[in-house]
């Protein structure tokens, strides 16, 4: 087996210097493609076969990578791939002139070519151009995958997403449908006069959510910084100073491990809503992800691995202690203290710290038990305020918070509030989570200052929400890990 891998690489090698033996030929020549800068297309191969009618006879220009070759004698065939797909060029040395066509014969799979030519179809039924010249406007000096065989090994195709897009026409689609998701997403909250904004991304505090922050130091003033890992506070900050409805598209950073769910860098969303409450964001939520699947996917109904998504009815709505009494058969409201609900846990199997209250076991019994069993989408509410620091506690039972989070398939896809606006409660709550820090949960949110001060200049009742765009893009795309919509996923270094 050896032998044979050392055998490749070698004919691989060979095949290599041919190509560039074959570039220093073109420069001798005077003809080096590196030096052209400039190559007027008129059409994609995709507008061409859609508009063949009325395109039938007439010259048009197409440039792309050379995908395909066939050379029989004075005429040959090639195939052009473009942005928006293939089409063949059929290439005959009286047209081009016997030079071009010489040189067209050493061109080489993965050359990137302009042609002209008249559009026309072959005996066989297929929609061509009768090439009248052909130009070299870069040379390729590697070598694709085998075309049969394509680019499977994952890894390399995370860590050469270019040839990615270029082997696997599925993986170009996913991500125009990702380009189209954002887009679509802009114009219905823009509909709703939301207005797009722009907040930091190095902050001293990296707060508004549970997750350990990368840092880093800043030279010019002799600080250490953190990336931020949510939009909340600094959105926060602008309904406080009267923007009423504001949202923010940014990568967010965690510094956490890699799953089919999990990048340290993500595109996150949030949203802000004066003068409305968690019900206002369950109803903006439902319309929204509806609104979206029919523009970029054209229905309601999402097929997402074995399943059919129904976006189209209305989502289910439950609270998480109802969900737990569902699914792991125990009624926290039956349990009064921190003690009870440890006990429990230990008579489920269910692992906690000895750090963790009642609210902290509820909702690592919701992991345990019910996360998987929430297929179609799914509003679960009023979870415990031990695990919502930023968020209004409900009146009629202040041990929970006026919070949902969205599950589709098991997965969360979004997390709102009745966002917290009292500073009083928000400093002790602050105070819990630094004495939560203190007690080894590195995750814990930290004192935000700045913070305090502007919900004490009066912050209106708002709602708030978080999506995580990659989750929603895997969902439209039917994309089983994350990595899969995100053009360069975090790789470890290659070298170690």
């Amino acid at each position: 087996m050896a032998e044979q891998n050392n055998g490749q690489a070698k004919d691989e090698n060979e095949l290599l210097k041919v190509r560039r033996t074959k570039l220093d030929d073109l420069k001798e020549r005077g003809k080096n493609p590196f030096e052209i800068t400039k190559f007027d297309v008129t059409h994609h191969s995709k507008e061409i076969k859609d508009n063949f009618d009325a395109l039938e006879g007439q010259d048009v220009t197409i440039a792309g990578r050379m995908m395909f070759k066939r050379v029989m004698g004075k005429a040959s065939f090639c195939n052009i791939q473009d942005l928006k797909g293939r089409i063949q060029a059929y290439v005959a040395r009286d047209e081009i002139g016997e030079e071009d066509y010489a040189d067209f014969k050493k061109y080489d799979v993965g050359d990137i070519l302009g042609i002209t030519g008249r559009v026309f179809k072959t005996k066989t039924g297929e929609i061509s151009i009768h090439a009248s010249s052909v130009t070299l406007l870069s040379k390729s000096l590697q070598i694709l995958p085998e075309k049969f065989h394509g680019l499977t090994d994952t890894d390399v195709r995370y860590r050469q997403r270019y040839v990615d897009l270029i082997m696997n026409e599925d993986v170009k689609e996913t991500f125009i449908k990702r380009s189209q998701i954002i887009s679509s997403i802009r114009r219905f909250l823009d509909a709703q006069g939301f207005m797009e904004v722009e907040t930091p991304m190095l902050v001293s505090n990296a707060g508004g959510a549970a997750a350990r922050p990368f840092e880093t130091h800043f030279n010019a003033l002799d600080e250490d910084v953190k990336l931020r890992i949510s939009l909340e506070l600094y959105l926060k900050r602008l309904i406080v100073g009267g923007m009423e409805r504001v949202y923010e598209i940014g990568r967010v950073f965690r510094n956490e491990g890699t799953d089919t769910r999990h990048n340290p860098e993500f595109t996150l969303m949030e949203l802000y809503q004066a003068y409305t409450d968690y019900y206002g964001m369950m109803d903006l939520t439902e319309n929204m992800f509806r609104t979206v699947a029919k523009e970029v996917c054209g229905t309601t109904n999402i097929p997402y691995a074995e399943e059919m998504i129904d976006l189209g009815k209305p989502f289910e709505r439950i609270t998480m202690v109802d969900a737990v009494k569902k699914y792991a058969g125990v009624d926290f409201n039956e349990i009064k203290t921190t003690e009870e609900a440890k006990a429990i846990a230990t008579e489920k199997h269910v692992e906690f710290e000895e750090r963790h209250t009642k609210g902290d076991i509820l909702n690592l019994f919701f992991e345990e038990f019910v996360e998987e069993h929430l297929i179609q989408p799914t509003f679960v509410m009023d979870h415990p305020v031990e695990i919502s620091p930023l968020t209004k506690r409900k009146p009629e039972n202040p041990d929970y918070v006026e919070r949902f989070e969205l599950f589709i398939y098991g997965r969360e896809m979004c997390n709102a509030y009745s966002e917290l606006n009292d500073p009083i409660d928000q400093r002790e709550r602050f105070a819990a989570q630094e004495a939560a820090f203190a007690a080894g949960d590195e995750e814990a949110n930290h004192t935000d200052e700045d913070f305090l001060n502007a919900l004490s200049i009066g912050m209106p009742p708002t709602g708030g929400i978080g999506y995580g765009i990659d989750r929603l893009v895997m969902l439209l795309t039917n994309s089983p890990a994350i990595r899969d919509v995100l053009l360069f996923p975090t790789m470890k270094s290659i070298d170690k």
